[in-house]
């Protein structure tokens, strides 16, 4: 994501979540408890657009991505896009699913760590949301489903198949997107779907833990990790290690990596500035 803007201005008001900056750590929050947070248009188009306006700025070291009120997100509001979608030409229905995978996309390719805070559900698109996170912090009431097939649609849906059996493994993989049953947080922490498991009620506080961690580290190896997790996952080793000499190479020329000499001989913390 290129961190230079053109004339469009910043975004002073995103309607259809919540935003926080706090030191380094922005805080999007899918804001209709009411609906599970169910997701509509305007929620997909603006996480799409989020990101890479957070990534511009420059500012944003850690994501948290979490829900208000019983769950983390239900998935595509019922009404207001299964029941638009079938209005839809194949054209519009394109650009649709287009946008919910550059959604994905974003989550992906955004140069700071995402933390998803799973609590309650986190159901069809949601589940995908969190799963495109780079960190599931979950309680011990989450549960995940990936509900495209019980909908007459292919579990692959926003990336879904290729993501999940990187996460969990193609076994699991094919069970969770073919029969769209839940997996309750024990199972999902045991198959890897799961970073961290919270303490009841404790998703949103132990995500917020992670994500300052990470906003204190060096932003700049975080971001190339992140990167190189990413690029690898379809390449042959000898690609794999010669991007990740070259990537190695530039950043032993960043001030991180000369301050990480300095206070190991000064016998201090580093102080990292992500360049």
């Amino acid at each position: 994501m290129s961190p230079f803007t053109g004339s469009a201005s910043r975004t002073e008001e995103w309607r259809h979540l919540r935003l926080t900056l706090d030191s380094g750590v922005a805080t999007v929050t899918l804001a209709r408890p009411d609906k599970l947070n169910a997701l509509t248009f305007g929620a997909y188009a603006d996480l799409r657009d989020l990101l890479p306006e957070l990534a511009r700025d420059g500012s944003v070291r850690a994501l948290v991505l979490g829900g208000e009120g019983r769950g983390f997100c239900s998935g595509g509001d019922v009404d207001e896009i299964i029941g638009a979608t079938l209005a839809m030409d194949t054209g519009r229905l394109l650009d649709f699913n287009r946008m919910t995978g550059q959604t994905v996309r974003a989550l992906r390719e955004c140069p700071f760590p995402v933390v998803a805070a799973v609590h309650g559900v986190a159901a069809g698109a949601g589940a995908v949301l969190a799963l495109a996170a780079d960190f599931r912090v979950a309680d011990p009431t989450a549960r995940f489903a990936f509900l495209f097939t019980k909908v007459g649609l292919s579990g692959g849906d926003m990336g879904a198949a290729y993501l999940l059996p990187r996460v969990v493994g193609l076994g699991h993989a094919t069970r969770l997107l073919m029969l769209g049953e839940p997996v309750r947080a024990p199972e999902a922490e045991r198959i890897g779907l799961i970073s961290q498991l919270a303490d009841e009620g404790g998703a949103h506080t132990a995500a917020q833990a992670l994500a300052r961690r990470l906003a204190e580290g060096p932003a700049l190896a975080l971001a190339q990790t992140k990167a190189l997790l990413t690029a690898e996952l379809d390449m042959p080793l000898a690609a794999a290690v010669e991007l990740d000499a070259a990537t190695q190479a530039l950043l032993m020329n960043s001030a991180d990596y000369a301050e990480f000499h300095a206070a190991f001989t000064e016998k201090r913390p580093p102080k990292w500035q992500g360049r």
